[in-house]
């Protein structure tokens, strides 16, 4: 155990600190101290704590808290990227099928005219048949 007493300045009192290199209590429960985050930069991963100092320990209990968060929260966003992907090609898709609908719609308007016209000069050229047929008295086969 050490033991260290000062007096920082002659108008306050003394400032006694004690501690032990040896005495490893507080971290009974500590995380394995070579637990490595790989998602993090070197420089950012959680330095091993001395043992001996409470506060010490458990900044480093928090800042592994935080590392492990970070993992979660960038996996999260990863499925969030993939997930964001495949409704991107799924909308692209989409609009492939939108302008092929347009586009069968448009077919179908214009052959719906078409057929139409065509219904309507038939009807007339019947009509016109009928017409020669019963004013010339003969039938078509008549030449």
């Amino acid at each position: 155990m050490i033991t260290s007493t000062r007096r920082v300045s002659p108008d306050k009192s003394e400032v006694r600190i004690a501690f032990s290199l040896n005495d490893t209590s507080d971290v009974k429960d500590v995380e394995d101290l070579s637990q490595t985050f790989p998602d993090l930069e070197q420089r950012l991963q959680p330095v091993p704590p001395c043992v001996s100092l409470r506060e010490s320990v458990q900044v480093y209990k928090e800042h592994c808290r935080m590392a492990r968060e970070f993992h979660q929260v960038k996996h999260e966003i990863s499925v969030l990227e993939e997930h964001k992907r495949k409704l991107l090609a799924e909308m692209v898709e989409d609009e492939k099928v939108a302008v092929e609908i347009a586009r069968l719609k448009e077919e179908f308007r214009r052959l719906t005219e078409e057929n139409r016209n065509l219904v309507t000069t038939h009807n007339e050229r019947a009509q016109e048949l009928e017409r020669l047929c019963l004013t010339g008295g003969t039938g078509p086969d008549s030449s």
